[in-house]
C-alpha cells in the first residue's frame, strides 16, 4: 500500500510540474560576441536547471510565468535575469576579483580571471560535485574529482583514524596551505604518526568545514608561498563558502557500503547519514547578506576483521571508525557605503569518534581475565573541537582598495579509551579512562593593499601587505591511571592509547611576521608578466625570503602557453616540535612500547639530533592551455619540485642498539624514534585535463578527462650526531616507502556526465596507481593498480525537489590482500589507493526552494 502510495505521489508531483511548466530558450555570449560553452542556466530558487550547448543556446523548461534564471560559467561573473516569453540573450563579463568579489586564487589582480591565470587552478563546482557524487565530505569529495588530490581513510592509525590526512602532489599533507574565503585557515593539532599517508605531519582537516556551505573549491597547484606564505610548497586550497541569497537548499543523504569480507551474515554496514541546510538572507540593495548553514553527518564502523592470518587472527576489529560530525558555518557581508563593506564568516564543528585499536585475547599478559574472560577490543575514542572566525573591512581608499582582517582559529583534540584497563591495576582497573589531547590555536591580522594602473603599457597590478600571525599549542596529560604503572611486573597504561603523561605536558607559542609585495603586467594584450616577493620572520628559528616569478603568452587565440618558477618554506609546526609520547606499537602482532621524543628533549640532545629548522623548496611549473574547436578544452602542466631538509618521522631504534639502547633502557622502552630534518626530496610530474562537450539531440554529454602523473625520488638521508652515517637505520627503506605511497605513481579520472531534461546519468572510472610498502619482515608489498567504477542517476521530481541516486566502486574492488600480522595497520591491507569498504550505495533528496 505504500509502495503504491509513494508512486502515485511521484507520477502525480512530476506530471504537474510538467503540465505547469513554460519553454524557455536563449543563448548565452562572452562580451566579445563568442558562445561560451556549458554555462550553467538554473531557474532561481529549484533544482530545475540545464546547460548550454556548442553554439551557446539552451532550452529550459520553467513552472513560473517569468522566472529568474541564474546565469554561470566558470571564468565569468554570474548573472540573474528575468525570462519572459521572448527569447533570452545573455553577455557573461570575464569574472574579476576587485572589491566585492571573492579573490580567484593565485592572482591578486582586480581583473584576472582563472582562465587567463600564469598558474594552474581547478575550479571545482560544489553544487554540482555534491549533486553527482556519492561522497560526502570535503576530503572524499575531493579524491575522486581532482587527480593531483590523496586523502586514504585510515584505520588502526590512533588520531588519523578521526581526521582524514591529504596531500596535494604527492607532497606531505602540511605542504598544502588552505585558505577560506582568501584567508589562512588553522592547521589541526593532530600530528600523524601511523598509516601511509601524511606520517609524521600535520595538516588541516578539510571536513570541519560542510560541504553545504562551499559554493567552490579552488585548487592552486603550484607553489606559492612568496604569495601567500608558509605551507604552500605543494600549492593553494581555497574554499569559497556560498554568498547566495533568497534560496533555501536542504539534504537528506544516506549510503552504506556491501561488504564483500565479512565474518556475519550481514550485508550492508559503514552507514553514512547526512542532513544539512542552507539559506541566504539579503539586507538592503548594496550587497548585504548573511548565509548560514546547520550539517549534521554520522558515518557508523565497518568491519573487516576477516582474513585470518597463519598463527590465527591479528585483530578482531578492523575498519572505518563512528564518526559524528555536527558544524554550523556562517558568511556574511554588510555595506557601509557603495565603496566599503564589513564581512565575517566562520563557524564550529563538533565531532566525536569511536575507533578500533590492536585485539587483546584472553590469555594476553595485557589481558586481566577477571574483567575480560575472553579478551577484549579497546575503542579509541576522540572530543574533537573545531572553531573560526573571520571579520574584515574592505573599502576604497584613493585610487587603492584595502583589506584589514583579524582571523581566529582554534583546533581541541582530546582522546578517551573505553573497552579497555590497565593491567596493573588487576581485577579493580576501571574500563574507561580520559587519555588527554592537545590543541592548537591561530591568531592572524592581515592588512592587504591592491591598486590596478590601467594606463601603464596593458595594465598593471600593484598589491603589498603585512601579516602577523601568532600560534599556540598545548599538549594536556590524562588521568593517572591512564598513563601510569601500579605494578612493576604488569603493563601500566590504558590498553590501546596509552594516556598522555605529565612529563609529556607542554605550553608552547611562537610570533609570525611577514611582508610581500606582488605586481602584475600586461606587456601586450597576450603577454603577461608576474612576479612576487614575501619576508617571512618567525620567533623560533628566525627569517626567510622568497620569491615568484610567472608569464603567460597566448600564441593564438586558442592556444596560451604559461610557466613560473619560485622558491617556497615551511615552517616545521609546533606540534612537530613539542609533540612527545609513550604509545603501544604491534610489529608483526607483538606490542612494542615506542618513546616518540620532542625534539628538544633530553634523548635528541643527547644523541647529537639538532632542532628542526625550516623545509625549503624550489619548483617550477610550465603549461599550456588550448580551447580546440567550440567544445573542447585542454590543460597541460608539468611540474618540478625539489624540498630541502623535509621534517620527518624517522625510523624506530631499538633498545638493544648499541648508541641509543642505554638511555632507552633507563626509560623502559623498547624503542624511540624522533622528528628531524632528514630528507630531500624531488617530484617530477604532469597534471592534465581535457574536457568536451557534446550536443546529442536535446541532451547534453560532458567528457572530461582529468590524470597526474608523479614521481617522487628522495636524493639524500641526513644524519647527525651520534647516528651520523647510519643512514639506512635513520630514514630506512620502510619509512621511505611510506612517503612515496603519498605519492602515487598515477591517478587518471575519465568522466562522462549526460543531462536530458529533468534525467541526468554520471558514469566515471578512476584508475589508481600501483604502490609499494615495506612489511615488517622487510619484505615489498606491492599493492596492483585498480580501477573503480561509480554511478550516478539523478531525476528532478518536480522543480524544487530531485532524486539521487548510485553506487560508488559499483564493482566491489579491493586493494591486493596481504597477511594481517605483517600489515602497519593488522588488516589485510593498508589504508591505500581506493580504500578497503567495497561497494557503496547511496541515496538524496535535494530541496530547493
Amino acid at each position: 500500500m505504500k509502495q503504491t502510495i509513494l508512486a502515485a505521489t511521484f507520477y502525480l508531483g512530476a506530471a504537474t510540474a510538467w503540465a505547469q511548466s513554460q519553454t524557455i530558450t536563449g543563448q548565452v555570449l562572452d562580451t566579445a560576441g563568442r558562445p561560451v560553452i556549458g554555462a550553467t542556466v538554473v531557474e532561481k530558487g529549484t533544482n530545475n536547471g540545464t546547460a548550454t550547448g556548442n553554439d551557446g543556446r539552451f532550452t529550459l523548461r520553467t513552472r513560473s510565468a517569468n522566472p529568474r534564471l541564474q546565469v554561470s560559467s566558470i571564468g565569468y561573473a554570474s548573472q540573474e535575469v528575468t525570462a519572459g516569453g521572448d527569447e533570452v540573450s545573455i553577455r557573461l563579463a570575464d569574472a574579476s576579483t576587485g572589491l566585492g568579489e571573492v579573490q580567484v586564487v593565485g592572482s591578486r589582480s582586480q581583473n584576472r580571471s582563472v582562465t587567463d591565470s600564469p598558474s594552474p587552478v581547478d575550479i571545482i563546482d560544489l553544487r554540482e560535485v555534491t549533486t553527482k557524487t556519492g561522497q560526502l565530505d570535503v576530503n572524499q569529495l575531493l579524491q575522486f574529482v581532482a587527480p593531483s588530490f590523496n586523502s586514504n581513510r585510515q584505520t588502526g592509525s590512533d588520531g588519523a583514524d578521526h581526521v582524514d590526512p591529504a596531500t596535494l602532489r604527492g607532497l606531505g599533507p602540511d605542504q598544502t596551505l588552505v585558505l577560506v574565503n582568501g584567508k589562512r585557515q588553522h592547521q589541526s593539532a593532530l600530528v600523524n604518526l601511523f598509516g601511509t599517508r601524511g606520517r609524521g605531519n600535520t595538516g588541516t582537516d578539510l571536513n570541519v568545514i560542510p560541504a553545504a556551505s562551499i559554493e567552490r573549491i579552488e585548487i592552486l597547484r603550484d607553489g606559492a608561498a612568496a604569495q601567500y606564505g608558509s605551507d604552500a610548497i605543494a600549492g593553494v586550497i581555497n574554499i569559497v563558502l556560498k554568498s547566495s541569497v533568497k534560496e533555501l537548499t536542504a539534504n537528506v543523504n544516506y549510503g552504506a557500503y556491501d561488504a564483500k569480507y565479512r565474518f556475519d551474515d550481514e550485508k550492508l554496514d559503514g552507514g553514512n547519514f547526512n542532513a544539512n541546510v542552507n539559506y541566504g538572507i539579503g539586507l538592503g540593495e548594496k550587497g548585504s547578506f548573511v548565509n548560514a548553514t546547520l550539517d549534521y553527518n554520522r558515518r557508523e564502523h565497518t568491519q573487516r576483521a576477516n582474513i585470518p592470518a597463519p598463527d590465527g587472527l591479528a585483530r578482531r576489529q578492523y575498519g572505518d571508525p563512528q564518526i559524528s560530525n555536527t558544524s554550523a558555518y556562517l558568511n556574511s557581508r554588510f555595506a557601509l557605503t557603495d565603496k566599503s563593506y564589513v564581512y565575517v564568516f566562520g563557524g564550529g564543528n563538533k565531532r566525536k569518534g569511536d575507533a578500533y585499536a590492536w585485539t587483546r585475547f584472553a590469555d594476553d599478559d595485557r589481558n586481566v581475565p577477571a574483567i575480560y574472560p575472553n579478551g577484549f577490543d579497546p575503542i579509541i575514542t576522540s572530543d574533537i573541537w573545531d572553531a573560526s572566525g573571520v571579520a574584515g573591512l574592505r573599502t576604497a581608499v584613493g585610487g587603492w582598495e584595502l583589506d584589514l582582517s583579524n582571523n581566529f582559529g582554534s583546533n581541541r583534540f582530546e582522546y578517551g579509551v573505553r573497552n579497555t584497563l590497565n593491567a596493573s591495576l588487576g581485577a579493580s582497573s576501571p574500563t574507561s579512562f580520559n587519555a588527554g589531547g592537545f590543541q592548537l590555536q591561530q591568531n592572524v591580522v592581515n592588512l592587504g593593499l591592491t591598486r590596478n594602473y590601467k594606463t601603464v603599457l596593458q595594465g598593471f597590478n600593484l598589491a603589498a601587505g603585512a601579516e602577523w600571525r601568532r600560534e599556540w599549542y598545548s599538549l594536556f596529560a590524562g588521568e593517572e591511571a591512564s598513563y601510569r604503572n601500579y605494578n612493576p611486573s604488569a603493563t601500566g597504561g590504558s590498553q590501546g592509547f596509552p594516556g598522555f603523561q605529565p612529563t609529556d605536558a607542554i605550553k608552547a607559542q611562537r610570533d609570525n611576521f611577514g611582508v610581500y609585495v606582488d605586481g602584475e603586467l600586461s606587456v601586450t594584450q597576450r603577454w603577461l608578466l608576474a612576479a612576487a616577493l614575501r619576508y617571512e620572520h618567525y620567533s623560533d628559528f628566525g627569517g626567510t625570503l622568497n620569491y615568484k616569478a610567472s608569464t603567460r603568452y597566448n600564441l593564438t587565440e586558442f592556444l596560451t602557453l604559461r610557466g613560473t618558477y619560485s622558491t617556497g618554506f615551511r615552517a616545521p609546526s609546533l606540534a612537530q616540535i613539542n609533540f612527545n609520547s609513550t604509545f603501544t606499537n604491534f610489529v608483526g602482532g607483538t606490542p612494542v612500547e615506542v618513546l616518540l621524543a620532542r625534539n628538544n628533549s633530553a634523548v635528541t640532545q643527547k644523541l647529537g639530533i639538532p632542532s628542526l629548522k625550516q623545509e625549503t623548496s624550489n619548483s617550477a611549473n610550465v603549461g599550456l592551455t588550448s580551447r580546440i574547436g567550440s567544445s573542447l578544452s585542454l590543460t597541460l602542466d608539468g611540474y618540478y619540485i625539489k624540498v630541502k631538509d623535509r621534517v620527518v618521522l624517522t625510523s624506530q631504534f631499538s633498545a638493544d642498539d648499541p648508541v641509543i639502547g642505554p638511555d632507552l633502557q633507563a626509560l623502559n622502552v623498547d624503542q624511540a624514534q624522533f622528528f628531524a630534518n632528514a630528507a630531500d626530496t624531488r617530484s617530477l610530474g604532469l597534471d592534465v585535463v581535457l574536457n568536451h562537450t557534446l550536443t546529442l539531440g536535446v541532451g547534453r554529454l560532458n567528457s572530461t578527462l582529468a590524470a597526474n602523473f608523479n614521481k617522487l625520488r628522495i636524493d639524500r638521508v641526513q644524519t647527525s650526531g651520534r647516528l651520523t652515517g647510519r643512514e639506512e637505520e635513520f630514514f630506512g627503506p620502510r619509512e621511505q616507502a611510506f612517503v612515496k605511497a603519498s605519492a602515487p605513481p598515477s591517478k587518471i579520472n575519465l568522466t562522462f556526465d549526460y543531462q536530458l531534461g529533468r534525467f541526468g546519468a554520471l558514469v566515471r572510472f578512476v584508475r589508481f596507481d600501483k604502490i609499494t610498502l615495506i612489511d615488517w619482515n622487510g619484505d615489498p608489498m606491492n599493492y596492483d593498480s585498480r580501477i573503480t567504477t561509480d554511478l550516478t542517476l539523478n531525476y528532478a521530481l518536480t522543480n524544487h525537489l530531485q532524486l539521487i541516486v548510485g553506487s560508488a566502486n559499483v564493482f566491489n574492488r579491493y586493494p591486493t590482500l596481504f597477511n594481517p600480522q605483517l600489515t602497519e595497520t593488522g588488516g589485510a591491507w593498508d589504508p591505500v589507493q581506493m580504500g578497503s569498504n567495497g561497494r557503496f550505495y547511496f541515496a538524496k533528496l535535494q530541496a530547493r526552494f
